[in-house]
């Protein structure tokens, strides 16, 4: 599997089902961390992920702690707009972890300070937004790392 798609608390059930379907069409691994701002059986996250659902390799976590303590050794990288490098400029390799944070707030402070040499951002071209959707940001991350494998 190229890589591993981690979402920190996702709130909003459409974004999570079309980042499954991108999971599964990039051949990488899901990892969804609750609490959820949803029910895994919720309809719009069968529709989002369609009939493509049953099929994404997904891992679930109870917490951010239970998150890290169990992926401790991997390597990670963290989306956020607070990021100072761009996302081109990741060191992508196989397995890489790719951390985003809830739709609503991103990832927690105290992740941000942590791994701030590990923090990237996607750039923005406009004052007038504050960040991208969270499925188009995984998109864009995944494929742009997708470019160093083929």
């Amino acid at each position: 599997m190229p890589f591993n798609i981690v979402l920190i608390e996702p709130e909003i059930p459409n974004n999570t089902g079309n980042i499954g379907r991108l999971t599964l069409a990039s051949g990488s691994i899901l990892h969804l961390v609750k609490p959820f701002g949803f029910e895994i059986s919720d309809a719009r996250l069968k529709r989002a992920g369609l009939d493509y659902w049953k099929h994404v390799n997904i891992i679930y976590y109870e917490s951010i702690d239970d998150f890290f303590s169990k992926n401790k050794d991997q390597k990670m990288v963290f989306l956020s707009s607070h990021g100072t490098k761009n996302h081109w400029d990741i060191p992508f390799e196989e397995n890489l972890f790719f951390v985003f944070g809830k739709e609503s707030v991103g990832l927690p402070k105290y992740i941000l300070e942590t791994y701030a040499n590990q923090l990237y951002k996607i750039p923005l071209y406009s004052e007038h937004i504050r960040s991208l959707n969270l499925a188009n940001a995984v998109g864009i991350v995944v494929y742009e790392g997708l470019k160093h494998f083929n």
